[in-house]
C-alpha cells in the first residue's frame, strides 16, 4: 500500500478548506482517509498562525512509515521546518 500525505477538500462552493490527510494514494481525493494531521484554510491572510496547521508528531511518524507528501504539503512542510 503506498501512502501519500496529501490535501482533501471541504466546505462550501467557493470557501474552500482543507483537511491535511494520510491516505492510501490510489483512494479519491476526497475519500476515506487513514489519519487526519493537519488543516489549510487558504482564504486567511498569508502570515496568518491558522492558514496552516500541522500535527508535526504524526507527520513525522507517518514519514517514517514510508508515506510521500504531495508537492503542495511539502512546501508546507518546508515551511514549518520539518
Amino acid at each position: 500500500m503506498s501512502l501519500k500525505i496529501r490535501l482533501a477538500r471541504a466546505g462550501a462552493k467557493k470557501r474552500p478548506y482543507y483537511r491535511i490527510v494520510v491516505a492510501d494514494s490510489k483512494s479519491p481525493r476526497d475519500g476515506r482517509y487513514i489519519e487526519k494531521v493537519g488543516t489549510y484554510n487558504p482564504l486567511l491572510p498569508r502570515d496568518s498562525g491558522d492558514r496552516v496547521k500541522l500535527v508535526e508528531d504524526r507527520i513525522k511518524h507517518w514519514m517514517g512509515v514510508g508515506a510521500q507528501p504531495t508537492d503542495r504539503v511539502l512546501r508546507f512542510l518546508d515551511k514549518a521546518g520539518m
